[in-house]
């Protein structure tokens, strides 16, 4: 019979005590505590939205809603309107950043990271079916047209595609669009994205929309430095996951007079903020439901601090959605979603093994909560719970 999972399950337990002194190794456990301080999971913050976004260097949002579930469990009495608000101020931006994809980030991080990740921007679409496609046409110029179009009215990638054709008719429409969101900085502007709308993603020129350039510096140091500050410890290969930036080595050595060192259990170096949190492995750590695409399942190269391997096949899917996750004691235990008919929404768990009653009782209370915040209209909440084997 399979032992039911407690509040701190013996197989990741690395040992009890305060984290080792700088040098010493820190375990999956030692780690994971460490995570969700800086991701605001062991107890959920005071902060506002806007803050909340910084200190985890923006959230992924492949999707429009899970940004939003990812600051409703973080952030004390998060209401959908905060994020909304933000996006319609222009002080949050939609914007291709850290491995090329969709994240929801400050005003600030987008002027301050874009510069940073381009050159792996521009490395991801050379080497794409887009950029074989555009090959030989002079990216300056359709970059330029992109702009010239854009500053006119926001465009859907295909919109802009095919108005880009009119000049390059020769060449794939897509490509075309694909270049200029390289190339650009396109931020997605409302109402993509604001909660409750619905409608494609348009596109804008993200200097324009924010009314200011971006950054000069692309050195990497400061973005090293913002990772850690939210995911840290970690090795240099961590980072380069994390960001899809390459040879991060010599930033990092430069960088090294400033941390501290600790080892993983393989032996590799983990560099990290002196002054950032790591809990005392054992410090409980309440149930919690995180989005689809959270980063923390995303930003390392070994991801054992959060989701065992066995899980993650489960959980991250062939044509790459990264499922909604439940976190007990930490880790990833199971997958979440709403189902919704005829005005009655159902939180569905899929946990991957047992846990006891008293942690189930926890996760169902949190699921009330959930459901509060995602289906407060719904005539009829109910939770069901299904127990993998």
């Amino acid at each position: 019979m399979t032992k039911p999972v407690s509040s701190r399950p013996e197989s990741f337990r690395t040992g009890s005590g305060d984290s080792p002194a700088p040098g010493g190794v820190l375990g999956p456990r030692a780690l994971n505590r460490a995570l969700l301080a800086r991701q605001l999971l062991l107890s959920r913050a005071e902060l506002s939205a806007y803050d909340a976004l910084e200190q985890l260097a923006g959230l992924q949002a492949q999707a429009p809603n899970p940004p939003y579930f990812g600051l409703w469990t973080r952030l004390a009495d998060f209401r959908q309107e905060q994020l909304s608000q933000l996006i319609l101020e222009r002080r949050a931006v939609r914007i291709a950043l850290m491995r090329s994809t969709i994240h929801l980030v400050t005003d600030r991080d987008c002027l301050a990271l874009r510069p940073v990740l381009q050159p792996m921007l521009e490395r991801a679409f050379l080497h794409s079916a887009s950029g074989k496609l555009f090959a030989g046409l002079d990216a300056p110029a359709v970059a330029a047209a992109g702009r010239e179009l854009l500053a006119r009215e926001p465009l859907t990638a295909s919109e802009l595609g095919a108005r880009l054709a009119e000049r390059w008719p020769e060449r794939d429409p897509a490509a075309l669009a694909a270049a200029v969101r390289t190339y650009v900085p396109l931020a997605q502007v409302p109402p993509r994205a604001i909660w409750g709308a619905g409608g494609q993603a348009a596109h804008a020129d993200a200097e324009q929309w924010l009314g200011r350039p971006l950054a000069a510096d692309a050195a990497p140091e400061a973005t090293i430095v913002r990772y850690l500050r939210a995911f840290g410890p970690a090795t240099v290969k961590d980072m380069q996951v994390w960001s899809g930036l390459t040879r991060l080595r010599e930033a990092v050595e430069r960088l090294r007079p400033l941390l501290v060192v600790f080892r993983d259990e393989q032996g590799g170096e983990l560099f990290d903020l002196p002054d950032a949190p790591r809990p005392d492995p054992d410090t409980p750590a309440p149930p919690r439901f995180l989005a689809e695409f959270d980063n923390m399942l995303l930003s390392y190269d070994d991801r054992s601090r959060i989701i065992s391997e066995a899980s993650r096949a489960r959980v991250f899917t062939v044509n790459g959605i990264i499922r909604a996750t439940v976190l007990v004691d930490g880790f990833v235990r199971g997958m979440w979603r709403i189902d919704r008919k005829r005005g009655e929404a159902e939180l569905v768990v899929e946990l991957f093994e047992p846990i006891d009653d008293a942690v189930r009782e926890e996760l169902a209370a949190e699921g009330e909560r959930l459901l509060a915040f995602a289906a407060e209209t719904a005539g009829r909440r109910a939770i069901r719970f299904e127990d993998s084997r």
